[in-house]
């Protein structure tokens, strides 16, 4: 069965050149780079790129055959489209446009949201109605430059399941808006909710646009090794995930001070696919 596997760009260290990243990507034994466009103000400023630019990182991820096909926006954190103030709302909806359009420039097909109304803020009526203005305009945006859009499935109670994401993606009722879950998140709340983390996957039948792969345990969700001690249930998650048609997947981890992050990368790239592998054999 074909499928893609990416890299999160944070299993990289910080200080590479984009094309020592994609040669670290691809001799670690992954398809792709996941870029990432998170709350610090330097990844931000990849947005203020000239299209010039952004379209040469299309150019070098060609010529080294490891595309950018996915993009981790998780700079709205910091600037939520669902905030109290009218002025990060307004930065809020300004990220969204200029990631869609590097998107355009960059080859990117799918945006990962993360999924809040506000991060730092305390949520209420007002925020989620502010979200859900600015999820309708940002779906509308993306639709006219061809860009989907997937929510991430998160750590905090707003939108921990993919039921739950699902309730966005009802009410914007835009094909261009999609879930984009992460599965270890997935298997934490479904421990904290006692479901079942398939079944909670199979509610976006028809809307997953790809899957997150990181190992987590109760009360982590980062800066775990692949089989170290998590509970990630690998293979039902990416049956499931296969049954409904994804085929794309990226390994989401971090590079943390002092790793061989050459040697746990290619680790990584090994055991992941290994799990995609045995369910595929199962569900065929």
């Amino acid at each position: 069965m074909e499928y893609s596997l990416g890299l999160y760009e944070k299993a990289i260290p910080v200080g590479f050149s984009f094309p020592k990243m994609f040669d670290i990507t691809r001799e670690g034994g992954f398809d792709r780079l996941e870029i990432s466009i998170d709350e610090t103000d330097w990844r931000l400023a990849r947005l203020e790129w000239s299209p010039e630019k952004q379209r040469e990182l299309a150019v070098l991820a060609r010529a080294a055959e490891t595309p950018i096909r996915t993009m981790c926006l998780s700079g709205h954190r910091k600037y939520p489209l669902g905030s109290h103030d009218p002025e990060i709302r307004k930065r809020s909806m300004e990220i969204m446009r200029k990631a869609i359009e590097f998107s355009v420039n960059a080859g990117i097909s799918l945006i990962q949201l993360a999924g809040y109304d506000v991060y730092y803020e305390q949520g209420d009526e007002d925020t989620v109605k502010w979200f859900v203005d600015g999820l309708k305009e940002s779906a509308d945006y993306a639709a006219r430059w061809g860009v989907a859009m997937g929510f991430e499935t998160m750590e905090t109670p707003f939108m921990d399941t993919v039921e739950k994401s699902m309730a966005y993606v009802s009410k914007v009722n835009n094909p261009w808006l999609g879930v984009y879950p992460d599965i270890g998140n997935l298997k934490n709340a479904a421990v904290i909710y006692g479901t079942d983390v398939v079944e909670d996957m199979y509610k976006g039948a028809g809307h997953l646009f790809a899957v997150h792969l990181k190992e987590t345990k109760p009360g982590h969700y980062r800066d775990m090794d692949f089989g170290a001690d998590g509970h990630t249930e690998y293979v039902r998650c990416i049956k499931a995930a296969l049954d409904m048609g994804v085929r794309t997947f990226t390994g989401e981890f971090w590079y943390q001070k002092g790793q061989d992050y050459e040697e746990v990368i290619g680790r990584s790239s090994k055991f992941l696919r290994a799990k995609i592998e045995e369910a595929a054999a199962e569900l065929a």
